[in-house]
């Protein structure tokens, strides 16, 4: 990562972390972690962002906005990381990603340690990405959805858990196996 990048990462964290404890609502569960969402978006995705903030904010969900602020073209791997970051580091309980078609977010994401993000374009891969894979991240392609469906896949995708004994256990082969790269 170069040191502009690394910069442009830090200065949203920071600005989101300082936001944070700067007095923000909190949570429908008196939690500040509990129901943190992260959101970010590329220039491609900041209208659909825009309409999906909204609707989380007045289902009382605690935002951390990483950006981006206006239609101006930025690289979507600067947010991605951004919220990616915020849900590794425990700052956010699941983060949401939105792009042209969500899957360069989702590669970018799923670098960040501990980071499960899914890429779905309907209701029934986010119920999967939740209930099989256990996704704390959920990615969207802006141009391959409206906003209608932008929003039943983010309804599931924060009101799904993942319960059954058998899926847990897969998740946690998949957290073994970055384990190991960790370790190099």
């Amino acid at each position: 990562m170069d040191d502009s990048l690394r910069t442009r990462v830090r200065e949203i964290v920071e600005r989101v972390l300082a936001e944070q404890s700067g007095g923000a609502a909190m949570t429908r569960a008196n939690s500040p972690e509990q129901f943190t969402v992260a959101i970010g978006a590329d220039h491609g995705g900041f209208e659909l962002k825009a309409i999906l903030l909204q609707t989380l904010v007045q289902r009382d969900y605690r935002v951390l906005d990483c950006g981006t602020f206006s239609a101006d073209a930025v690289d979507y791997p600067d947010i991605a990381y951004s919220v990616a970051k915020l849900v590794s580091d425990g700052a956010a309980w699941r983060g949401i990603l939105i792009d042209g078609a969500g899957i360069g977010s989702a590669m970018t994401a799923n670098k960040v340690p501990g980071v499960r993000a899914a890429n779905c374009n309907d209701v029934k891969m986010a119920t999967n990405a939740r209930e099989h894979n256990d996704a704390n991240v959920l990615t969207l392609g802006a141009k391959m959805m409206d906003a209608n469906t932008a929003l039943e896949i983010v309804k599931v995708f924060l009101t799904t858990d993942c319960a059954e004994e058998r899926h847990k256990k897969r998740v946690a082969k998949i957290m073994e196996i970055e384990k190991r790269y960790l370790r190099k």
